[in-house]
């Protein structure tokens, strides 16, 4: 199956004045991508991205191969525009963002991307052409590529130009070389500028055109060098991962159980490092092919034992009692589905809420935590009840609370594990706050017409917002032409779907928005009557329980009586579990 090549016939030679216009390289790649069009598709990508899109071609046509949205970044505010307009041209979604490379995005789709697209600058240039051709985002940085034509691409890779583990007197232990401009000479710039020198505390060293990244774990030193303006975050996440791969083998990081195990490191760095470039880098993928044992210092050896041995006898297995943070904290986070059914006039069918509390515990030693929450039970008991007190049904708990103290008073009381947990899950099926009321007026006004009138409003404090509220209104299966109007966010038809999507990205509480259209339906010659399927409602509101239930209080108490910091958010949700019959 063929696909076309998108429409550009919308941008001009002006346009071409200010982006680069598709030329040979740029077809080259659309005929890769239509090759491999079934692979790609099978793989079901969620996030496209191209980075430098210029016209926004290679964009649109990855688009419209997956049916999916595409994302693309690039420096030049023209290549930005005119890769929206390429999108609307061939009615694609497309989404763009002026940044360099992806900057602008790195922490919403750090390790998220399915499809990585990247037509660098190659052209052989003076190193000062391409340094000005990306300052000043012009046409010419999307040709300029440096002296070897991978000036930008190296950027984007983060090339390590060698790799080097010291032990504490600065004797090498491992190295690989990767670059010619780099010499084993280098080792000795670095145990004399840094391992001598005890004023230097930066895990970043520059001399000259050279950058030393390193981290020094137990007894060794972990460097990586590189003469490119590499990405510092890359190159230390590559190190950590490193690290963390040797503790899967090895055990314990340090210069014996690099000694003892120096022939499997070697074969480690050279699978997870192609001429200096990251590659795979998963444990478990490594060890599909990598199955030599590892041989573990006999310090590494003690500890495990030990941990071993305190785990399956002591009190608390879920925890050890030598953790140690510099910064004592402790992080609540009440999660609630709001589960609703409610009937075309307005009659709630069902409604009832599951939720999660989940605590990430950054706590030193072996502390005890006493947990206090406005259950109906404890509040009545202590005379304490009023309006605010809710009844829990169905507690389970993590096996660190202490179930007989839970069952006599109430109270949740436990030792935490150290890190992220899920503390207990209930359910409230008794006075379930509503954040969003769904009010449709949709009338059949004749066999060929459908007329909507859908309002929504918001049940909650007008401090709070509701995010990423979704609303899918169904269309009759015959409705051939639908026109939609919404005070708030955008609606739209999508007619693979039968329904109405209307997204409003954010709505302040106590407000209301309305949507209105009509949908023209075709005659059929069987005629049966519509099944008129449920709206089903999507949204987030950040500070709010749908049960009304809040955290009292969270207290602490360890033996050296540290001072600890608490943390409580709130977050009620719904997922294709909140229906309005129409």
């Amino acid at each position: 199956m063929g696909f076309p090549t998108p429409r550009l016939n919308h941008l001009t030679s002006h346009d071409y004045e200010h982006i680069y216009e598709p030329s040979e390289d740029t077809f080259i790649l659309l005929d890769a991508l239509e090759r491999d069009a079934s692979e790609l598709q099978a793989l079901k990508p969620t996030i496209c991205l191209e980075i430098g899109s210029g016209s926004g071609c290679v964009t649109a046509f990855v688009a419209s191969v997956l049916g999916t949205v595409a994302t693309s970044t690039d420096i030049n505010d023209y290549a930005v525009k005119a890769t929206l307009s390429t999108g609307r041209q061939n009615q694609v979604e497309i989404s763009s963002v002026r940044t360099s490379f992806t900057e602008g995005l790195s922490r919403r789709i750090k390790g998220n991307v399915d499809l990585l697209l990247f037509n660098p600058p190659y052209v052989s240039t003076t190193g000062s052409e391409v340094e000005e051709a990306q300052d000043k985002q012009s046409l010419s940085g999307s040709w300029a590529g440096g002296r070897d034509g991978m000036h930008v691409t190296n950027q984007l890779l983060a090339q390590a130009g060698a790799f080097f583990i010291f032990n504490q007197k600065g004797e090498v232990l491992i190295s690989r070389l990767y670059r010619t401009d780099l010499k084993r000479s280098i080792a000795d710039v670095f145990r004399i500028q840094v391992i001598s020198n005890s004023d230097v505390r930066s895990p970043i060293i520059t001399l000259g055109s050279t950058s030393f990244f390193h981290v020094r774990v137990n007894n060794v030193y972990i460097m990586a060098v590189t003469k490119n303006n590499a990405n510092a975050a890359l190159v230390f996440e590559f190190i950590y991962k490193f690290m963390n791969i040797g503790r899967s083998y090895f055990g314990k990081v340090d210069e014996e159980s690099v000694r003892n195990n120096f022939v499997l490191i070697y074969e480690l760095i050279d699978e997870i490092l192609d001429f200096g470039f990251p590659q795979n880098s998963e444990i478990d993928t490594l060890k599909m092919y990598i199955t030599t044992e590892g041989v573990k210092s006999e310090q590494a050896v003690r500890d495990d034992s030990s941990k071993i041995t305190i785990q399956a006898t002591g009190s608390t297995s879920w925890r050890r009692n030598d953790i140690k943070y510099k910064k004592n904290e402790a992080f609540v986070d009440v999660v609630e589905s709001v589960n609703l059914l409610m009937s075309s006039k307005g009659t709630v069918l069902r409604a009832d809420v599951d939720g999660h509390v989940m605590m990430r515990a950054y706590l030193s030693g072996t502390p005890e935590c006493k947990f206090g929450l406005n259950d109906k039970l404890v509040l009545d008991k202590n005379d304490h009840g009023g309006d605010d007190a809710v009844e829990l049904d169905d507690c389970q708990f993590h096996q660190c609370v202490r179930l007989g103290k839970f069952d006599a008073d109430r109270s949740i009381t436990f030792v935490p594990p150290d890190g992220e947990f899920e503390l207990m899950k209930y359910r409230s099926t008794r006075d379930v706050n509503l954040p969003l009321k769904v009010i449709p007026t949709i009338v059949e006004q004749s066999k060929s017409k459908v007329e909507y009138t859908v309002s929504l409003r918001t049940n909650f404090n007008i401090k709070l917002s509701a995010t990423e509220v979704a609303l899918r209104i169904p269309t009759p299966l015959n409705a051939t032409q639908i026109e939609v109007k919404a005070t708030q966010g955008k609606a739209k038809y999508v007619p693979a779907e039968n329904v109405i999507l209307w997204k409003i990205p954010r709505m302040q509480g106590g407000s209301e928005a309305t949507l209105t259209g009509f949908a023209e339906l075709t005659a059929t010659t069987n005629r049966q009557a519509w099944a008129r399927p449920p709206i089903d409602v999507d949204f987030q509101v950040l500070m709010l329980t749908a049960s009304g239930l809040s955290v009292r209080f969270l207290k602490v108490f360890e033996k050296s009586n540290y001072h600890s910091v608490k943390w409580v958010r709130y977050l009620t949700k719904a997922s294709g579990t909140y229906q309005v019959r129409i």
